[in-house]
């Protein structure tokens, strides 16, 4: 009996149920068939793996940075009074005098390590000679004082110079010692100061 001799003899009505059963047949063989695995034979020899990229070192501390906020209040107060500290000149001059050089020096080199302070120089006199000619005197030992700040490598915009003359005495006593205290150049931290670290 042929195949098409036998699908005749279905009845007519049956013939949509027995077609979708072959269809279901198909797809549950064709579902159940297993995916050829794809990745390493386990009989195939490792080959080399690349090496695995070394760690990324951590970024410098920047050795350069020297406004370390992390000093103490104690060395920071030590480096204040030593930027504050005053110089003194002889009577009727504005030449920095040998003896005050080291205490400029020190200025210079705290400036040096804490690129962020600037200093006002303030000139004063004793009250000898007149209010204009003290004040003009004043101006010049400040701006005596400035240079030689930037002969020691200061770059002068972080200098300011002012010049107060007789006006502001340490000592209003009209005596050789008072006079020898009111001939002097005042330092005063006007941008930087809280933030301070030693010279290296």
């Amino acid at each position: 009996m042929t195949l098409n001799s036998y699908r005749w003899r279905i009845p007519v009505t049956q013939r949509p149920f027995f077609a979708l059963l072959a269809a279901s047949s198909l797809l549950i063989t064709a579902c159940g068939k297993k995916k050829p695995e794809v990745g390493v034979n386990p009989n195939d020899t490792p080959t080399s793996q690349p090496p695995a990229p070394s760690p990324t070192p951590p970024p410098p501390s920047n050795p350069g940075n020297r406004t370390d906020p992390g000093a103490s209040d104690a060395e920071r107060t030590a480096l204040l009074a030593d930027l504050e500290m005053l110089i003194h000149f002889e009577y009727d001059q504005d030449a920095v005098r040998p003896a005050d050089q080291a205490i400029l020096d020190r200025k210079a080199a705290i400036l040096a390590a804490n690129p962020a302070v600037k200093l006002t120089i303030e000139g004063h006199a004793d009250e000898r000679g007149s209010d204009e000619y003290n004040l003009v005197l004043g101006n010049k030992r400040a701006s005596a004082t400035k240079r030689y700040l930037e002969s020691k490598g200061i770059d002068s915009g972080r200098l300011q110079v002012i010049s107060y003359g007789e006006e502001r005495p340490l000592d209003p006593a009209e005596t050789e010692d008072a006079f020898a205290k009111n001939r002097r150049a005042a330092f005063k931290v006007t941008a930087g100061g809280d933030k301070l670290a030693a010279p290296r």
